[in-house]
């Protein structure tokens, strides 16, 4: 058997196993979760990505897209598209700032503020449809959270 040159990690079996890899429960967990969202979200007539971009407006509108952009972690490119669906659903509106024409902001109409009394039934009865505890989830969205920051810290390493 041939040494390997470099240090290695020692795992209990093969490593390659599909079930062991992190990118493949993520990628599972992923479309399991959205499959429910996408499921309560229909009535509401929101794509989960539309529903981010409400959340956030939720909490603070106007946004500029920008800020809109920093929060979701999105680039102009991908939130663009949602935008002009959130506008022809009227539930945002576009304002171009009158101090610099180049920059503009998201606002919520009145229908868009609406909304949100029935959003408010979004969360519990995704963990209703999950079966899992409120503190799991919490400590998953933690883990994520960490998991996310590092990664994302290891891209600007290797790139910086």
């Amino acid at each position: 058997m041939a040494e390997s040159a470099g240090p290695t990690v020692q795992l209990d079996g093969n490593p390659l196993l599909l079930e062991r890899q992190v990118c493949f429960a993520l990628a599972v967990a992923n479309r399991s979760v959205l499959k429910v969202y996408r499921r309560l979200l229909e009535p509401l007539g929101l794509t989960h990505p539309q529903y981010l971009v409400m959340l956030a407006l939720w909490e603070t509108s106007p946004r500029s897209v920008k800020s809109l952009g920093a929060a979701l972690q999105l680039e102009s490119a991908t939130l663009s598209p949602l935008l002009k669906r959130l506008e022809s659903a009227g539930l945002v509106a576009r304002q171009r700032r009158d101090d610099d024409e180049r920059n503009v902001d998201i606002a919520l109409t009145d229908f868009g503020r609406a909304l949100r009394r029935d959003a408010l039934a979004i969360p519990p009865a995704v963990v209703e449809a999950l079966g899992v505890d409120v503190e799991t989830l919490e400590e998953l969205h933690g883990v994520l959270i960490r998991v996310n920051k590092a990664a994302v810290q290891a891209e600007e390493n290797r790139a910086g």
